[in-house]
């Protein structure tokens, strides 16, 4: 099989640095460009990063994007002039933002998820089931921790999850987006879905939908140990995504979840 060339954006960050020690692992890549938003002397593994640019992407087959929405959407706009693909894992985009990728995927192939791990998926999957099984009469909150560097919240995968609840009642999620709570011990439940975001040490991830009718409490959970979940998640994103046409993709195309 020929191998894929990979550009990896954000190299200096945490994800960066991690999307960087998969590719070196895995025989289906060939890591041919690094970019940051600052002006870095320095090699890393051989490359000097650049600084997102036509010329930084030009032998890339797929650019892996994790840092922050404005860096986003300018790696896009060059990606979509190059007919380059793009793995998001970007999170915390306004819904502004959200459509802007969703018109760009028109003239290339994106996959874009808040959360790369089968398991988080699989999560989302039995929420929406949830959801629409307990109906009405239960009402749900989103509950999130993660390490203290983390600035967005509520996390990208929180905000999955709670579209995860909202596509289960068939109802538009911005519209059911409640109040977003920052390192309460407690929060309550309320006619929208309530996030709670922890942001302490050096937790990876850790996230939990629940569902109470008043009368019972349901519970569904997942907790990461390791950040490579991510990075290989990533990964098998960018040579899935390799073949496909033009549009946008999630991690549930991937996964052939129905």
């Amino acid at each position: 099989m020929k191998k894929i060339n990979l550009s990896i954006t954000g190299c200096m960050g945490r994800m960066g640095q991690q999307l960087i020690r998969s590719a070196k692992k895995n025989k289906n890549f060939n890591l041919v460009s690094l970019t940051e938003n600052r002006k870095l002397d320095k090699k890393i593994i051989g490359i000097k990063p650049e600084f997102n640019s036509i010329n930084a992407f030009k032998k890339a087959h797929v650019i892996v994007d994790f840092t922050v929405p404005k860096s986003t959407i300018e790696i896009i706009k060059i990606a979509s002039k190059q007919k380059k693909r793009v793995v998001i894992g970007t999170t915390g985009f306004s819904k502004r933002e959200e459509n802007f990728i969703k018109n760009i995927s028109k003239k290339i192939a994106i996959l874009k998820a808040g959360n790369m791990s089968l398991g988080v998926n699989l999560l989302m999957y039995l929420t929406e089931i949830a959801s629409k099984s307990l109906g009405k009469n239960f009402l749900s909150k989103v509950y999130e921790v993660h390490h203290k560097y983390k600035k967005d919240y509520p996390s990208g995968t929180a905000l999955m999850l709670g579209r995860g609840i909202a596509n289960g009642k068939n109802k538009d999620f911005y519209n059911l987006i409640g109040k977003k709570y920052l390192n309460k011990k407690s929060f309550p439940y309320g006619n929208k879905i309530n996030f709670n975001s922890i942001r302490r040490g050096e937790v990876i991830g850790e996230h939990e939908v629940t569902f109470s009718s008043g009368k019972e409490i349901v519970k569904l959970n997942h907790e990461s140990f390791d950040r490579a979940l991510y990075s290989e998640g990533a990964l098998l994103a960018a040579k899935w995504l390799i073949n496909k046409k033009p549009g946008l993709y999630s991690m549930r195309d991937l996964l052939n979840f129905k």
